[in-house]
């Protein structure tokens, strides 16, 4: 298996290429040990380049609530009193 580290955009996008080719290979192959490999290999390139900051949770619950129409009163069976909420 020949597997270098992930160092450039090019290396970057050169992996996810071999990825996706390899979408379709079958656990425990040659091909998807290869798989296995590379996706932890961007899983961490990812990390170091593309950190995501997880969202404060009460802006969170804000935000979906507001993606589904949802109000105070529709989380109360969930929450509890709309105090809570």
């Amino acid at each position: 298996m020949d597997i270098k580290p992930i160092r450039t955009k090019a290396d970057y996008r050169a992996v996810l290429r071999d990825i996706e080719s390899l979408m379709d290979a079958e656990p425990d192959s040659p091909e998807g040990e290869r798989l296995d490999v590379l996706t932890t290999l961007v899983v961490a390139y990812e990390a170091k380049h593309f950190p995501m900051e997880l969202p404060d949770p009460v802006e969170a619950i804000k935000f979906e609530m507001e993606r589904r129409g949802l109000t105070v009163k529709d989380l109360e069976p969930m929450i509890g009193k709309s105090n809570r909420v």
